[in-house]
């Protein structure tokens, strides 16, 4: 990129994720591009389409996940390794209004933008799922893509009722009690 556009992609990145924290995933892309200092037609240069925008303000986090699953891969106790990355997935998720709802749907679609950053993190819990599995203290027809769609549900659900801040962790402590092996 030469070095123009390369400032007009940081100022975009930079400014979606203020949009994005402070309306949603929503978020005006208009009114991106103008905190951004460019026209639409840069944006849509840059980010053909919302998911693909999305993806990239996502992909930092989604870094910060894989760094992370990449720490515990080794932890002395695989369920709470997992559980502890479970947990960091929520609050991930619940940094951009909306980005759970999206994130869902990637998981349908190989094809969205959104896809890029979800096949890394399966990958990442599908080790640290497999570790427990193998530990024993994990369910063995627990599948990674229920819980990463679980973790979204949760996240939405904590969205929906921003006044209870202990929800997504009570939820996700519920949820876990049922992957464990009785």
């Amino acid at each position: 990129m030469r070095a123009d556009a390369r400032r007009n992609h940081e100022r975009l990145l930079a400014e979606a994720r203020a949009a994005f924290a402070e309306h949603g995933t929503e978020a005006s892309l208009e009114d991106v591009a103008r905190r951004a200092g460019v026209g639409i037609g840069t944006l849509y240069r840059h980010f053909p389409h919302r998911h693909a925008l999305l993806s990239a303000v996502f992909e930092d986090a989604a870094g910060e996940l894989l760094d992370r699953a990449r720490e515990l891969r080794d932890a002395p106790e695989p369920c709470a390794a997992l559980v502890t990355w479970l947990r960091e997935i929520v609050r991930h998720a619940t940094e951009y209004r909306g980005l759970s709802r999206a994130l869902m749907a990637a998981t349908q679609d190989d094809s969205s933008a959104l896809a890029r950053c979800s096949d890394p993190i399966r990958q990442a819990g599908t080790e640290l799922l497999s570790r427990a599995q193998r530990a024993g203290t994990v369910r063995e027809d627990v599948a990674i893509g229920d819980l990463l769609q679980l973790t979204h549900a949760i996240a939405l659900a904590a969205e929906a009722t921003p006044g209870d801040e202990e929800l997504a962790d009570r939820l996700l402590t519920l949820t876990l009690r049922g992957l464990k092996r009785t």
